[in-house]
């Protein structure tokens, strides 16, 4: 029998433990390669480029790392003690304004496919941090179109499919699609993006096709974990759900979250993931609701992590007794009619969790991973602690970062995190005070 497995072949020196990862279990499929006994695959995939204001992020683009393939599961990791361990990690919203898919166009000129469109340059120098992760959840914020268009922008997007490539390319292993953007193309546009992801082998709640699926518990099976997830938008721009269809997309509503947590948990989920649309936009520090809900939720027995999105902003990542809220983590790729510089920073959440008791599990650490999104000469999301460890990035350009990196530590900690232990990754260098 012969097992087909993906494989990536980045060298870059910029991964750290998760390129290592994949390069043990590339080694490993290598000598059964030899025996016959595995296949190898991978995965497939006008105008200036926008300015940046003033000052910020001019100059030679971060060093980017090799082809995009589809990223083995990482190998099931140990501690000293032999308990086994598992690593969630979550993005912000994938908010695909038009400039993005202008950018996407350029970027498949580039490579002899005119008229085409490739969001994979875009992703791909966070790659190696995603694809570490045992389980990787993007937020993708906005419904698709049909391959060939129309696109559209805000207020109501309609964006290109060929972005679901790049998500799964980037190692992302699922996607939270509750927003207040959800509906915005009506029932049509949540079958186009649910359909687009299940053809791109990328798991999703939050919205549905049916009322069936609506109500089938969400749970991820990765190297023997189960994880249950499930997503929520505070509202949806003033659009309503389709009288007799509500469950096409999720609200907010605490009752209905707790239930459908208890009923994850009963249906074999060992980890339970809630992704939350909510808060104030372009607000660093949570709103009153967000206080609220956080405190409710995540004291449920079936709640273990919160993720945050929708205020393109980063907030803070607070512990709320023993377990996590992550309140926002900005924008993982966009590109605003107003680009500033809170607007193209985010995070990456990394919670590694440890498994106390047979299928019962606990974070025993938090990390977070600053990104940053470069306008000039290309739109690139940027790893900003791979990108200020690497000796080849221009001192400009560093400087850019570096501040960048301090501001998005001032607002994630801004909540006690790093007394509770949270880990921000890169160096502190400087500080930054949370507007609120």
């Amino acid at each position: 029998m012969a097992y087909s497995v993906a494989v990536s072949k980045s060298e870059s020196a910029e991964g750290g433990r998760p390129l290592k990862v994949a390069g043990i279990v590339a080694l490993v499929a290598t000598v059964l390669a030899g025996a016959g006994l595995i296949v190898w695959r991978t995965s497939g995939t006008g105008g200036d480029s926008p300015a940046d204001p003033p000052g910020i992020g001019a100059g030679a683009p971060v060093a980017e790392v090799g082809p995009v393939t589809t990223p083995p599961d990482p190998a099931v990791r140990q501690d000293s003690s032999g308990r086994r361990l598992f690593t969630i990690l979550g993005a912000g919203d994938v908010l695909v304004h038009p400039e993005l898919t202008h950018q996407a166009g350029r970027d498949a000129k580039r490579a002899g496919r005119s008229g085409a469109l490739d969001f994979n340059p875009l992703f791909r120098h966070a790659r190696p941090t995603v694809e570490g992760a045992d389980l990787a959840i993007c937020h993708l914020e906005t419904p698709l179109a049909k391959p060939d268009g129309p696109f559209v922008g805000f207020p109501k997007f309609s964006v290109p499919p060929q972005v679901v490539d790049a998500i799964r390319g980037a190692g992302f292993d699922a996607c939270s699609t509750a927003s207040n953007h959800s509906i915005d193309q009506g029932e049509a546009g949540v079958v186009r993006t649910l359909d687009a992801l299940d053809a791109a082998k990328i798991g999703h709640t939050g919205s549905a096709r049916t009322k069936k699926e609506s109500l089938t518990p969400r749970i991820y099976t990765k190297n023997g974990v189960r994880v249950g997830h499930l997503a929520y938008s505070l509202h949806f721009n003033g659009l309503r759900r389709p009288a007799g269809k509500e469950w096409i997309a999720n609200l907010i509503e605490p009752p209905r979250i707790l239930a459908a947590a208890r009923k994850l948990r009963t249906a074999g989920a060992e980890i339970v993931v809630l992704s939350l649309h909510w808060g104030t936009e372009y607000e660093n520090l949570p709103d009153a609701k967000q206080e609220e809900w956080s405190k409710l939720l995540i004291a449920s027995p079936d709640i273990d992590l919160i993720l945050g999105h929708h205020a393109h902003v980063v907030q803070p990542i607070e512990k709320i007794g023993q377990k996590w809220v992550v309140f926002g983590m900005g924008n993982q790729v966009a590109r605003h009619a107003e680009p500033i510089p809170a607007n193209r920073e985010g995070v990456m959440g990394r919670f590694t969790f440890t498994e106390t008791a047979k299928g019962k599990w606990r974070v025993t650490r938090a990390e977070a991973v600053p990104t940053w999104i470069d306008l000039n000469p290309d739109i690139r999301l940027v790893d900003l602690p791979t990108a200020l460890a690497d000796p080849t990035t221009p001192a400009h350009r560093r400087e850019i970062y570096r501040a960048a990196a301090a501001r998005i530590r001032g607002y994630l900690l801004a909540r006690g995190g790093e007394a509770d232990g949270l880990e921000v990754l890169g160096p502190p260098g400087g500080s930054a005070t949370p507007n609120g």
